[in-house]
């Protein structure tokens, strides 16, 4: 007597509860969110992500970029297994893969600023099974010079603190040094002062003696 194959109710609620069971897929994108970078250098736009499955030959990259003015969403870069960088547009040979997939970083660098690059920059990563997930964004705004930021005023508040120790230090020890030699300078008086004094006081002791005598 054979058993009763499983209904189509009972495969469909099996389904659900492996799904259950099964880690969501989606891709983390992490990037520094703001960026500011002078007219007419280079910068990198960073973008690293993390995936719940292993990296592979699926992996595929998409950088695009949305002027701050408006306008139509452009075409920045591609990757699947090699690079593939734009045959036309603003972008062309100016932008160069600066990534590596095996350390989670699709990273890319962009060539001779202008002052029409300021917009947002998305990277989009997908790692199947890992497909889902945010996008990631970088807002660049190319100026004429680099405002100072906080970390500017540290850096040059702890080189400054740094630069005044080592002159303090300096003094200090010029100071012992011109101490030491003064020291010096008297004791060498000094050692020279008492033979005097001594052959001073034998010649008087001689002249006394000398006098007695005579007496």
């Amino acid at each position: 007597m054979y058993g009763k194959s499983p209904s189509r109710a009972g495969l469909l609620l099996l389904g659900v509860q492996l799904t259950a069971l099964w880690p969501i897929a989606a891709v983390e994108i992490y990037t520094s969110q703001v960026l500011e970078a002078v007219n007419g250098t280079d910068v990198r736009l960073k973008c690293t992500f993390s995936s719940f499955a292993p990296v592979g030959d699926a992996l595929t990259v998409t950088w695009n970029f949305r002027p701050r003015d408006g306008g139509p969403e452009q075409f920045v870069f591609y990757y699947h297994v090699d690079p593939f960088k734009p045959m036309s547009g603003r972008f062309k040979d100016r932008v160069v893969w600066d990534g590596n997939p095996e350390r989670y970083d699709v990273s890319i660098i962009l060539w001779k600023l202008q002052f029409d690059d300021n917009g947002t920059y998305t990277c989009q990563v997908k790692n199947p099974p890992d497909v889902d997930g945010l996008i990631g964004e970088i807002r660049l705004s190319v100026v004429h010079t680099v405002r100072f930021s906080e970390i500017h005023f540290l850096a040059l508040a702890i080189g400054s603190a740094c630069a005044l120790m080592v002159i303090i230090v300096i003094v200090v020890v010029l100071v012992q040094h011109f101490r030491k030699k003064r020291w010096a300078e008297r004791a060498h008086k000094v050692v020279e002062i008492k033979p005097k004094e001594d052959e001073r006081l034998n010649q008087e002791k001689k002249v006394s003696v000398y006098l007695e005598d005579t007496d």
